[in-house]
């Protein structure tokens, strides 16, 4: 089907699947990133160094850092929203840094309280003073807006160059508010063109298309994705925002697809059903629930 033959998976779920959640032990957050590297997973977003008051379920971040249980070959990621948070984050040992930006001028005030030009200067500051740790400039609002509407991908990928002009390593295009389509997708593998730069993509599931888009990112060539154990998450500062594309549900399509991703999607569903234990409530993926079609029901 002219697939790509493997592709890299960062899960989100430490940081952007608990995000909204209540509060959870240091340990428990610990616990999560374990049995999703116990899984296979080799690239972790396992906190956000922000404001606690702005975000108590990341308040602690430092804390969770600290006491991973370090897996060779294993890239552990924070989010930071400025310099201070660079800061914080890089004295620790963590291997990566996110930002975000939107192409949303209101939804970029909303989330991170600067406009998109200040983010663009913030995002370069952030760079400069990270270097040579990687940064990825998430690109949220990247297939639409919930303020603005459409967003139209050249006006993405433009902000993206810009990005990676000012120091960003890689961009990721964020569906941020669940509007993406495999059109809206063909559409920005378009404007991206021969664009330079390690492009992924960021999905969630608002109006269930995630995993359709995903596919339809694959047969562009697309090999990054951010998604998160038993599809939790979503964006405080947008209204009816779903939870992060789940990442037991794209390993078992893909397994099914022959394209390898490295992950043991039953360990995965075991680690969902944990996450469905800590937060109170059952986490929102299928495939958390049923298994991969490859499972044999008990007594069949």
């Amino acid at each position: 089907m002219g697939l790509p033959p493997e592709v890299t998976i960062r899960d989100v779920g430490p940081r952007d699947g608990l995000q909204p959640e209540p509060p959870l032990a240091i340990d428990d957050r610990v616990s999560l990133v374990r049995a999703l590297t116990d899984a296979g997973l080799r690239h972790v977003e396992v906190a956000a160094f922000v404001s606690p008051q702005a975000v108590p379920a990341m308040a602690g971040a430092a804390e969770v850092v600290a006491s991973l249980d370090r897996c060779p070959g294993v890239t552990y990621v924070a989010l930071v929203p400025n310099q201070r948070g660079a800061e914080m984050a890089l004295e620790t040992d963590i291997d990566e840094l996110t930002v975000t930006i939107s192409v949303s001028e209101t939804y970029n005030q909303r989330n991170v309280r600067m406009t998109v030009e200040e983010s663009v200067a913030e995002i370069a500051a952030v760079c400069a003073l990270s270097s040579p740790t990687p940064v990825d400039a998430v690109v949220s609002c990247s297939f639409g807006s919930p303020y603005e509407a459409d967003v139209g991908p050249a006006k993405a990928v433009a902000l993206g160059g810009r990005l990676l002009d000012g120091g960003a390593t890689r961009i990721t295009y964020a569906d941020t508010t669940g509007m993406a389509t495999p059109r809206r997708i063909a559409e920005l593998g378009h404007a991206l063109g021969d664009a330079p730069g390690d492009v992924g993509l960021h999905l969630h599931d608002s109006r269930g298309t995630a995993l359709v888009n995903a596919y339809a990112a694959l047969e562009l060539g697309l090999t990054r994705f951010d998604t998160a154990v038993g599809g939790l998450g979503g964006s405080p500062f947008a209204h009816g925002a779903g939870g992060n594309l789940a990442t037991e549900e794209l390993v078992a399509l893909l397994d099914d697809l022959g394209v390898t991703t490295g992950v043991d999607v039953d360990r995965l569903v075991t680690a969902a059903l944990m996450v469905e234990d800590l937060i109170g409530r059952p986490v929102p993926s299928g495939v958390a629930h049923v298994g991969p079609r490859t499972r044999v029901a008990p007594n069949a």
